[in-house]
């Protein structure tokens, strides 16, 4: 199943919700990110632009993006971007094609 890296802002409403009961949003994320067929795999809080990172399996870009416009939607996230992710296999993969694909750059 493809995978793909979550890093989610929090607006400062739900930082101040946050402070006031501090609780794992990951137990609360993983039940929406099953309904739409996929797998919560690990999470983190994390420093600088964004406040929480993680790694999620997801059926198809289709329903990684679903997550994405009902996370934004809530109004609870200032930003939210998603990533996929290619294993080694299939990075080294797309360079062998890259290889031979015959791409020249402008002259």
């Amino acid at each position: 199943m493809p995978q793909y890296l979550l890093q989610v802002a929090y607006e400062p409403e739900a930082w101040a919700a946050m402070l006031k009961k501090p609780h794992n949003r990951l137990n609360a994320v993983r039940p929406v990110v099953e309904k739409l067929g996929g797998k919560l795999d690990v999470g983190w809080f994390s420093f600088g632009d964004y406040d929480l990172v993680a790694i999620v399996e997801m059926p198809d870009n289709t329903s990684a993006a679903a997550f994405s416009l009902a996370a934004s939607a809530s109004g609870a996230i200032k930003a939210i971007k998603t990533t996929p992710l290619l294993s080694l296999e299939e990075g080294i993969e797309a360079m062998k094609k890259a290889g031979k694909s015959g791409y020249r750059p402008p002259k």
